[in-house]
């Protein structure tokens, strides 16, 4: 019985360390950035689908939550925290749609079934990451207007890194779906 509970307590610990370097993975990924109006370019899409992937939909879930509420409270962890604003300010400027894309992404790569077929698993993440970039387009749109460029501003201009991370993790996806052993 001492037994269980150990290995119950170390699990618990384990994911609360787990997600807590996914935070920081994602501020990090946040403050890499490329700036573009209104909207940067950042790693973050490409660490949102990896931590999907490695650790499976609900820590991954856990993970961008948790990332998502630090920055609402007014830790500065998004991309342009604290130069442009923080907290609920912040969230909800013309990045909102992205951020809470964030949720379906890393649910879709965490809990699709990633096969050995690379073509497949390319297919399901350009799924997944297009739901960041669907959100995003419908709240940038009724943010700042729908009689402006919106696909211009928000999606052409990151397409180029998208595929490149994209192709990245699909062939990285079968090493990645490893780390779920360490949950």
């Amino acid at each position: 019985m001492d037994l269980l509970k150990t290995n119950s307590i170390q699990k618990i610990l384990k994911t609360f360390i787990i997600i807590f370097l996914g935070t920081i993975l994602l501020t990090i990924s946040a403050k890499l950035k490329i700036p573009f109006y209104p909207v940067p370019m950042t790693m973050q899409t490409f660490v949102v689908l990896f931590l999907g992937l490695a650790f499976g939909y609900k820590v991954g879930l856990t993970i961008v939550s948790v990332y998502l509420l630090e920055g609402i409270i007014g830790i500065p962890v998004f991309s342009n925290s604290p130069e442009k604003g923080v907290g609920l300010v912040y969230f909800t400027g013309p990045t909102m749609g992205y951020l809470i894309g964030f949720l379906l992404a890393v649910f879709f790569a965490g809990y699709l079934n990633f096969k050995k077929n690379i073509l497949i698993i390319f297919i399901k993440l350009i799924f997944s990451v297009s739901t960041i970039y669907l959100l995003g387009v419908i709240w940038l749109g009724t943010l700042i207007g729908w009689e402006k460029p919106i696909l211009e501003l928000g999606v052409t201009p990151f397409l180029p890194a998208e595929l490149f991370k994209m192709c990245l993790l699909t062939l990285l996806a079968s090493r990645i779906i490893k780390l779920r052993k360490f949950i």
